[in-house]
């Protein structure tokens, strides 16, 4: 059973300053915009520490810790996919290209992204907004 919540510190201390912000940006977004709890654990092999946003058994996103950046993982099933292929010249290259190389299994697409700095925050959210509206918009 996983032991401890890391705290703000021991995340910024693996993430450093840059990776911070966008965590910082994107777990803000996640709380604010969704009641959804976090449900934290050992990142086994994706991370030293995973955060999963999760409601009734199904998870909106999660997020991998690790040394200098994480990842953040959202899955798209059937419905979200067609929604992400009519929007998704609104992304940048980078989403595109990682979505089209993202191989396509039986429960859908699931969507590994790099997090170091603040460059994909913008696009990481929409793709949480795309997999649920959130139940608010705030900045």
């Amino acid at each position: 059973m996983f032991k401890a919540i890391p705290n703000k510190e021991q995340i910024e201390s693996l993430l450093g300053e840059i990776a911070m912000e966008a965590w910082n940006e994107l777990v803000q977004f996640v709380e604010s915009n969704y009641e959804f709890d976090p449900v934290w654990e050992e990142g086994g092999k994706y991370g030293v520490w995973e955060v999963k946003y999760r409601r009734s058994g199904r998870t909106l996103c999660a997020f991998y810790v690790k040394e200098g950046q994480f990842t953040a993982l959202v899955i798209f099933g059937k419905a979200e996919r067609q929604k992400f292929e009519l929007l998704q010249n609104e992304f940048s290259l980078e989403i595109i290209e990682l979505y089209s190389n993202t191989r396509q299994y039986h429960d859908g697409k699931w969507l590994w992204i790099n997090v170091s700095d603040m460059s994909l925050v913008e696009d990481i959210k929409r793709l949480i907004t795309i997999k649920k509206k959130p139940k608010k918009m705030r900045n």
